[in-house]
């Protein structure tokens, strides 16, 4: 096992964080899934033959105890990515603010917490990999989408300034802005978009398979991914 490199999805569930397990899975890596309820991870950690570990990235004791786990029981990890997130849909005047609260949390400082975390045992292995998975939402706000607008705009930041700081003592950071929507089976059958309309969770896990291997002298800290057909 100590031979064998480490990848931790945080936020993990069905869509593009079970084609990210089975990618890296794929490619001879140890799979760790984190999500605030392990049950609805049973199955994908039984094909992936991954660990699921109970996280809640908007607790510092939680995410902390997850790394530590994580370094303890199966070394320092080569990828991490931050999945997590949280929205509260309505009009400014109307939304929550408790709601709100608890959705930046989740969804920004998080990924603040994750990527600490990932930093500091990358940081003395000398190398690894942080993915921030971004959206839409992220570049430019939509109208009753102020909570997920601030959750990804702060989420876009934090990916840019680690990418800054740590691009040069070799961990790359990559801020992944997945424009659109994500192909599902209930989705499929509520809007009837076909394939072209959606984004396949397998291709953008291939995206994120390509930018950890990348080639140092040519890193990314940002990507867009985005149907063909989905207007700018």
């Amino acid at each position: 096992m100590a031979d064998q490199q480490v990848v931790v999805i945080v936020g993990a569930g069905a869509g593009l964080s079970a084609s990210l397990a089975r990618k890296f899975s794929g490619a001879g890596m140890k799979v760790v899934l984190a999500a605030r309820n392990t049950e609805k991870l049973a199955e994908l950690a039984a094909e992936v033959d991954a660990v699921a570990y109970a996280c809640d990235t908007a607790d510092p004791t939680s995410v902390q105890g997850l790394f530590k786990s994580v370094g303890d029981e199966l070394g320092v990890p080569e990828v991490v990515v931050f999945n997590a997130s949280q929205r509260v849909r309505g009009e400014i005047t109307e939304i929550d603010p408790e709601e709100v609260r608890q959705a930046v949390l989740t969804t920004c400082f998080g990924g603040f917490l994750v990527g600490q975390e990932a930093a500091k045992l990358m940081l003395a292995a000398g190398r690894g990999t942080i993915m921030f998975t971004g959206a839409s939402a992220g570049v430019k706000g939509f109208p009753k989408s102020a909570t997920f607008a601030m959750g990804k705009f702060g989420l876009r930041g934090l990916a840019q300034s680690m990418a800054r700081e740590l691009h040069p003592q070799n961990i790359h950071v990559v801020h992944v802005v997945v424009d659109g929507g994500i192909r599902s089976a209930d989705r499929d059958r509520v809007d009837g978009r076909g394939d072209d309309g959606w984004l396949l969770p397998e291709a953008i896990a291939d995206t994120y398979s390509h930018l950890h291997t990348q080639h140092r002298s040519a890193w990314s800290w940002e990507i867009e991914v985005r149907p063909w057909v989905e207007s700018f």
